[in-house]
Order: structure tokens, then sequence, then C-alpha cells
């Protein structure tokens, strides 16, 4: 199992991939937390702004699959999407997860 993030300008935004992502049976699970605040260089200015991040649980196998969904339905320009290995997960969570997503 992975857990990947991304994050986007409007809770809307976030609710829309978390649905698509599910709908596709990309992913498991997907939770929309914020507003948070992210501080990054972006056209060689520091720029602060408002974001909502959205974390998405999935099988490993499913990681290609999502990068490439989320380049083509990601509202930015350059989408974020860092996705780790879970070290530790439920065998109960882990065959739900499994079992609910391609």
């Amino acid at each position: 199992m992975m857990i990947g993030w991304t994050t986007c300008e409007t809770r809307e935004d976030a609710l829309r991939l978390a649905r698509g992502l599910v709908e596709a049976k990309l992913a498991a699970c997907a939770q929309i937390s914020g507003p948070l605040t992210s501080v990054y260089r972006w056209d060689g200015r520091i720029e602060a702004a408002e974001e909502y991040r959205l974390t998405v649980k999935f099988p490993a196998r499913a990681e290609p699959s999502i990068r490439a969904w989320l380049e083509t339905h990601h509202p930015y320009e350059v989408p974020q999407w860092v996705a780790v290995t879970a070290t530790a997960v439920s065998e109960k969570y882990l065959n739900w997860a499994e079992g609910d997503s391609t």
C-alpha cells in the first residue's frame, strides 16, 4: 500500500479529484484537509498560498495510473504528487483497500 499527496487551490477541486480517483477505482480512499498555507518558489518569487491537501491511499500497482490521471485532471500547471510506501498497515485495512481499488 502507498500513500500519496497533492494540493489544490480549492476544497471543490480537491473533492473533484478525490471522487474521480475513487470512482475510477485507482484509490481506495482519499481525504481532504485544510486549508493550509504552502510557501514555495514560482517564477523566481517566493509565494504563499492557501491550499487543501488531498491524501490518497492506494495499492502500489496503481501509482503510475494515479500519476497519469492527475496529470490530466489536476487544475495546476505543475501538480504536486508525492507518494511513499506504507511500512505498517493493519491487515483488515489492507485487505479492504486492495479489494476496493484496481
